[in-house]
Order: structure tokens, then C-alpha cells, then sequence
């Protein structure tokens, strides 16, 4: 029997020439512009119509039977199957990985991959089949085995003391936030330094000024407007709306945006020049960084203001700071290496130069050159002076580095201070260091939950070190859902409230009221995977809690509408009450109008649903209309529960107010106020009936009243009242009315006299015809110009414009055109 460490190597050397596949076989990525996105739904209709086989009950969910899979996948499948016969942990491992991520184009098998690790766990305790074995018993994905909080605890606590980090932040988020297990802040800081820990260990690892941290968590929903779409979601909406004019650049697409820098660089602009190699050097989500591209811009930029020996060409004041800033990122690339072979030297030539407009990268980079001898004689003084410049123009990088020097020398108030005024960029050294000072209670009491509150910002900013956000990013792209959300619900677990939003954001099937899915020529197959309801329920639930505000409103979604759990209508108004106190919301305080309106889960009241509408509107400007629609529909019912003296609480005026006093009081007998009589509707009419009028009595009864209050009769009784109460601008528009009416009149007789000459002319044409006039004499009488002549009182046609000159143009008569 052959060994099995020879039989994974053979099946690795197979599977080594497979293409390494997560998913689909299709995968579509959707490009950006008009073309591009005609060209992406254009091959998916294609692939829909022509190319689709048979609906599939099923294809993600654990199935038992076997995979159709192909020649080479199938050998080295049996090579490692026989190995893991022989207990080969590496076997094991490889069988566990492929059926659950579907490596190696194999079909993914979410029992089988169970199997596998726990087999894996039981022969070694190997620490990452313990954590996939937690994950599985904490999400239930697949169905391989029912979710269970303790056991995933249990197993992630044993991953966790192996020293598995992405166990290590599970286990620090659920005694964090009580998943499983009571609250504990101490079992949550413990685990969250040791994240902590290996995140600056990593981050200072690096080249000089530390290793490059890219964010590559965000959540999907943003970049389609939010949760609720564009203008009702928190993130697009109120003070987060893009208020832009439909000419700024806000609007444009990313790849739109480099090619306009492109333009204006091409056309010699240097501040587009330097704009587009500061995005090659950092790069985004969705561009990698370029360091040759971004070197070959900056040096175009410094050729325009430095000549080879270092003299400056030309100076009008806006060329010598631009260079600069440029100047100082050559310099950080060489001085770390990037994009080019690391060279001290030539960083402080070009740091040097750069400081000479006071740019705080250069003053930075000198300062730490300085402090730490590179290439530079070690001078603190020199370096500290660097730093205290750099950190005056609010640069956090040498704002940490002052604090560093200040904590060394025990005066932790300044160093306090310069940490907090770096954590404002979100800077991951200052963070640390006030997790520390919190956490061990350094010159002020002992804060546990602000240390966890700090080491979780810090484990979170190394992505790199227990995440995945790239590759699932890349495959919910490509629309490989399925893995995009495994990797998600992964970060989920470990905490990152980005990616609790993702998962749920998958799961959620209710996004829409009004589905387009049945006006469409093909139908998305819909997995069992994402057919979770309670799943997408305790992703929402855990993003909330980490104050996201449109979850907090999806919770009082489900709630409301009973998906995935109960319908529990007092909970669903509790968690739009939750979202509406931030006043960030327009949906969640819209949803609480609705409900006070219609008495869902609170008390009717009409009154105070118009103040949630009202407060909806203030909050977001984009909600007029079904705000406005929301609230005639309210009046009327406020005002047939008034007249008909219901029990709801109507629509008054706000209490203090003068208007309240006169509506809700009357005078009695003694003159004092007491609360009005509230009448049904036949006692309204009955008293109204009954009630002596003071308008039918006779004109003589209104002569007192022409007294004013020196005992003077008046000579217009009723006049100059009456008119000093007209408002100006009814004035006004009474006269527009009248000009717009007249305006009206005058187009339509302009019309009947057309029409009028429309039928003289027929009725001439008819009586030429009846004279039989030779046809030759009319061609003759067109060929000299001549027209044929008119009967006497008739005009020819002109349209509905006459031209110029003609006594029935009516314009010249209202513009005083007669006589020039």
C-alpha cells in the first residue's frame, strides 16, 4: 500500500493543473457605462434563452448523491479519499475544503465537508477544522447540521486557545455582544487584544511608516442607494444625499472620472496629473494599486517646477505646492521601495525639496527619517520639530508619532491629546495606543467597555490577517452569490457589522413590495441557501446593534409583516421608535405615522401620526409625496372623527398655542373659561338650525358698529377695514387671472377667424370649379407669380401666425406694434 503523504501529492499535482473555480461555471461582471451595461444584461439574456438546461430543484443546498464531475477531478477526489483511509490529516483537509468551498470546479457538499472536518478534528484538533466546524453549528448553513450558539461557542473557545485568529474575534464578538453566552467585557477585551496584538505586529512589520492597510469592507446595499433604494435609505437620503448639480462629477462613474482626469492631464493640468497618480499609489475597492503608473504621473508633475539639478524652472505660486505633495510621494516610494528599488538618499533629496513649501508628507517623512536614522544621522530634537510641523497641518501620521514621544517621556496628557486628535482619521496606531491606556488604566480609571470598543476598531482594520472582503467582493461582482456569501456571513461572525449588513442584505427576500421578478424573461433560480428568512432576521438584528439604522427599520419590517418569525406588531413599532430617535430616518418615522394612524401596534391617533409625517418630511426632503399623500389622507379621517365625535385623538393645534385656547375652551355664565362641549353630528346640525344668526337680522342692527372708539361716526362703515385686510398678493393674482384669460379669449377668436377663412376659401374653390376655368389660364397665371384672385371681403390663409404687417396680427395690438 502506498503511503499516503505520496497520494496527496499526486492529487495535489492533478488538481494543480485544474482551474481553481468558486461556483458557477457563468460568471458575469458588469461593466460600467451605457455599453457596458447593455453588453452585461445582453449576454446574460443570451445565456438564458439559449444556453440554460433544465431548472435545478436544488444545486446548493447538501445532497447526498453524487456529483458529475470530470476525468482528472474524479482521480484525484478517489487518490485523496484512499489516503484519508490511512488517516492523512491532509487529505482530510483537502476532501473538507473542496466540498465546502467548491474548490477545483467540485460540487459543493455542505454535509460531506461537515464529515470531513469533524473527522479532522477528532483525529488532531486541528484549530481551522475547529473553527469551520463552529461556523457550521452557528449558521446551520446548508443544512448540514442544525444551528446550535453553545456548541459553535464551545468549538470556537477551543480554536481560539489553539490561537486561530478568525476564532479569536468570533469568540471576542459573542461574549461582546451575548450571542450564546451572557455579556462578559473581560472575555470580550481579552480575546479582542489578542486581535489587537497580531494587527500591529502586522501593520508595523512593514517598510518604513508601516504596512498598507486597504479598507475592503463595505456594504453592497450602498452602492444601489441603501437598504430601500436611493432616497429612502439612511446612507442616500437627508444629510447623506447627494445634493450635487446634475454637472458635478458625484454623479459619474469611477472609470468615468479617471478619464476625465486623463483629458485634463493630456491638456497640461497638473492638478489632474497629480490627482490620477495619487489614485494609482493608493488605489480603491475597485482598482489595484499601480505604483509604476503612479510614479510615471508624479514625476511629470515635479519636471514641471524642478530642473534636473534641483533649480526651479518656473514658479506662479500654485505649481511649487502641487509639486510638492508629488514630491513627497516620490520620496515615500522610494524610501519605502515601492514600485522601485528603495533608496534613502534619493527620498530626502526629494523630501528636501518638497519641504520648502511646507507640505506635511514631506515634514513627516523627514521627521521620521531623523527619528529613526534612515539614511539621516538619528537626531529626536530635529525629528520632534518635523513632527510638531507636520502635525499642526492635522496630519495623523506625525500626530502618533508626537504622541509616542510624549508617552516615552511620561507626559501622557499631550500624548492623550495627539492620539485623539489622530483617531479622527481613524488611524490604527492611535487606537491602539488608546485601547492600552484604557485597558490597563494608565494615569485614569480602568474603562473595559471603551478598551473593547478600541482593540475591536484596531482587529478590524487588518482585514488581511482573518478576512476575505476582496474575494467576496470579486464573486458578488461576477455574481457568484453563493460564495460571496459564505465569505460575508464569515465576517458576520467575527463581527464586522459590514458584513452582517451583506448577509442579511442577501437573505432578504422582502425588499420590494412591488417584485419586477414576474415581468422579467427569465427567472433567477432562488437557492434553498437563500431561502432564510429567520437567517436574514439575526444578521439585521446584529447589524442594529452595531447602530445601523436602516437594519433597525428591517427589523421592524419582519416583525410587521411576520417573516422568518412571529408577527409581533409592538415590537415592530419598538424598533421603528429605536431608528426614528436617531432622526435619521424619514422610513422608520413614516412607518410610525402609519401605524399611530391605523392603530397597528400602539394607541390611534390621528394627531400624533401627522407629527411623525411632519418629522418624516423634515428629515428628508425626498419624501414630499408620500408624505403629502399621507397626510390629506389623514386630515380627512381626522375630520369626519371629529365632526362624527370619535373616540381617536383628532388632528389640533399644538398645546400653548392661542388657537388651542379658542378651539377646546368657551366662556360660561361668570366669564371664566371652561372646556367646549363636544357635539355629535345631529347636535351639530340641530344647534346650527336653532342657533339666531347675527347675519339675518336687519341692516339697522350694524349701525352701532360704525363707531369707532372716540365716539366718531364713521363715513365708510365696512370700507377701508375690508379692503386694508385685502392681502397684496391676491391683488395680484386677480390681474394675472384676468391677463391669462384674456389671453385665452384672444387665441381662441384668432382661431374662429382662421377657421371662418378656411371655409370662405372652400366655398371660392367650389364656385371656380363650377366656372370650369381653363386649366392652361391657371398654369399661365402661377408661371408670371400672378395668384388667382380673391372674391371681394376675404383674405388669404395664413395660419396661426399672420406675417408681418397684417391688421389681424393681434400681438402687435397687445405689444402697441400698430404704426412703426
Amino acid at each position: 500500500m502506498r503511503l499516503g503523504a505520496s497520494v496527496v501529492e499526486e492529487a495535489l499535482s492533478i488538481l494543480r493543473s485544474l482551474e481553481s473555480h468558486h461556483g458557477h461555471l457563468i460568471r458575469f461582471e458588469r461593466g460600467t457605462g451605457l455599453f457596458g451595461t447593455t453588453f452585461y444584461y445582453a449576454r446574460k439574456l443570451f445565456i438564458r434563452l439559449f444556453l440554460s438546461g433544465p431548472k435545478e430543484e436544488d444545486y446548493i443546498s447538501s445532497r447526498s448523491e453524487a456529483a458529475t464531475l470530470s476525468t482528472p477531478l474524479t482521480k484525484a477526489v478517489k487518490l485523496l479519499e484512499d489516503a484519508s483511509t490511512q488517516k492523512n490529516q491532509d487529505a482530510l483537509f483537502l476532501l473538507a475544503e473542496m466540498n465546502f468551498y467548491g474548490n477545483f470546479t467540485h460540487t459543493r457538499n455542505y454535509k460531506e465537508a461537515l464529515r470531513r472536518y469533524t473527522e479532522l478534528v477528532t483525529l488532531s484538533g486541528n484549530i481551522t477544522a475547529l473553527h469551520m466546524v463552529g461556523f457550521m453549528h452557528a449558521t446551520g448553513i446548508g443544512g448540514a447540521v442544525k444551528a446550535n450558539q453553545a456548541q459553535a461557542l464551545l468549538y470556537h473557545t477551543f480554536s481560539a486557545l489553539g490561537g486561530n485568529t478568525k476564532s479569536e474575534m468570533t469568540v471576542a464578538f459573542r461574549h461582546h455582544a451575548g450571542i450564546g453566552t451572557p455579556r462578559n467585557c473581560n472575555e470580550a477585551v481579552k480575546y479582542y487584544k489578542k486581535v489587537a496584538d497580531k494587527a500591529i505586529a502586522y501593520s508595523r512589520s512593514g517598510p518604513p511608516g508601516g504596512m498598507n492597510l486597504p479598507k475592503k469592507s463595505h456594504r453592497i446595499a450602498d452602492e444601489e442607494g441603501g437598504v430601500y433604494g436611493e432616497g429612502a435609505s439612511v446612507v442616500s437620503s437627508g444629510v447623506y444625499a447627494n445634493r450635487a448639480g446634475p454637472n458635478s462629477d458625484q454623479h459619474a462613474a469611477f472609470d468615468d472620472v479617471l478619464e476625465y482626469l486623463d483629458l485634463m492631464s493630456r491638456k497640461g493640468d497638473l492638478k489632474a496629473t497629480f490627482s490620477l497618480g495619487r489614485l494609482h499609489y493608493e488605489g480603491s475597492r475597485t482598482m489595484r494599486r499601480n505604483l509604476r503608473t503612479a510614479r510615471a504621473y508624479f514625476m511629470i508633475v515635479v519636471r514641471k517646477y524642478w530642473a534636473k539639478d534641483g533649480t526651479i524652472q518656473s514658479d506662479d505660486g500654485n505649481t511649487g505646492k502641487i509639486a510638492s505633495k508629488a514630491a513627497g510621494y516620490l520620496g515615500r516610494m522610494f524610501l519605502r521601495g515601492e514600485g522601485t528599488d528603495q533608496s534613502f538618499e534619493k527620498a530626502a533629496t526629494w523630501f528636501k525639496r518638497g519641504i520648502s513649501t511646507g507640505d506635511s508628507l514631506c515634514q513627516h517623512e523627514l521627521g521620521l527619517m531623523h527619528l529613526k536614522g534612515y539614511g539621516l544621522r538619528r537626531d529626536p530634537v530635529l525629528a520632534a520639530n518635523y513632527l510638531k510641523a507636520a502635525a499642526e497641518q492635522d496630519f495623523p501620521d506625525a500626530q502618533v508619532l508626537l504622541g509616542q514621544l510624549f508617552l516615552d517621556q511620561g507626559d501622557l496628557e499631550t500624548a492623550m491629546r495627539y492620539f485623539d486628535l489622530a483617531i479622527r482619521h481613524g488611524h490604527i496606531e492611535a487606537f491602539y495606543h488608546l485601547a492600552e491606556v484604557s485597558n490597563n488604566g494608565v494615569g485614569r480609571e480602568r474603562s473595559c467597555g471603551l478598551a473593547t470598543a478600541y482593540y475591536k476598531v484596531v482587529a478590524e482594520k487588518a482585514e488581511v490577517i482573518h478576512s476575505s472582503f476582496e474575494e467576496a467582493n470579486r464573486a458578488y461582482d461576477e455574481g457568484d452569490k453563493e460564495t460571496a456569501l459564505i465569505i460575508y456571513m464569515m465576517a458576520a461572525e467575527q463581527g464586522y457589522e459590514s458584513g452582517q449588513a451583506n448577509v442579511a442584505y442577501i437573505l432578504d427576500e422582502h425588499k420590494s413590495i412591488f417584485s419586477m421578478e414576474s415581468f422579467r424573461l427569465w427567472k433567477s433560480q432562488v437557492p434553498n441557501l437563500f431561502q432564510h428568512a429567520f437567517l436574514a432576521l439575526v444578521y439585521w438584528t446584529r447589524s442594529a446593534k452595531q447602530a445601523n439604522i436602516d437594519s433597525i427599520v428591517k427589523m421592524g419590517d419582519y416583525y410587521l409583516g411576520g417573516h422568518g418569525v412571529d408577527r409581533d406588531l409592538e415590537k415592530a413599532a419598538t424598533c421603528y421608535q429605536s431608528a426614528a430617535e436617531m432622526q435619521q430616518s424619514a422610513q422608520a418615522l413614516w412607518n410610525l405615522g402609519w401605524m399611530h394612524e391605523n392603530g397597528i401596534g400602539v394607541e390611534q391617533d390621528f394627531h400624533l401620526a401627522k407629527r411623525f409625517y411632519d418629522q418624516a418630511l423634515e428629515t428628508n426632503q425626498e419624501s414630499y409625496l408620500p408624505v403629502k399623500l399621507g397626510l390629506f389622507k389623514l386630515r380627512v379621517r381626522s375630520f369626519w372623527n371629529t365632526i362624527t365625535n370619535g373616540k381617536v385623538n383628532s388632528i389640533h393645534a399644538e398645546p400653548g398655542k392661542l388657537n388651542l385656547q379658542l378651539q377646546t375652551c368657551q366662556t360660561n355664565e361668570t366669564g371664566l373659561l371652561e372646556p367646549r362641549k363636544e357635539w355629535s353630528l345631529s347636535e351639530w346640525i340641530s344647534n346650527f338650525l336653532e342657533e339666531e344668526h347675527p347675519y339675518y337680522h336687519s341692516a339697522d342692527s350694524d349701525e352701532d358698529n360704525n363707531v369707532d372708539s372716540a365716539g366718531i361716526q364713521d363715513p365708510m362703515p365696512g370700507g377701508d377695514g375690508l379692503y386694508d385686510e385685502i392681502d397684496e398678493g391676491i391683488l395680484e393674482s386677480l390681474l394675472i387671472i384676468g391677463l391669462a384669460a384674456a389671453l385665452v379669449f384672444l387665441v381662441y377668436y384668432r382661431q374662429q377667424r382662421a377657421m371662418h377663412h378656411r371655409r370662405m376659401r372652400e366655398q371660392r374653390r367650389q364656385e371656380e370649379q363650377q366656372q370650369q376655368v381653363p386649366t392652361h389660364e391657371l398654369q399661365g397665371q402661377a408661371i408670371v407669380g400672378q395668384a388667382p384672385p380673391l372674391q371681394q371681403g376675404l383674405q388669404p390663409e395664413d395660419g396661426f401666425f399672420p406675417p408681418p404687417g397684417d391688421p389681424n396680427d393681434h400681438g402687435q395690438w397687445m405689444a402697441g406694434g400698430i404704426g412703426h
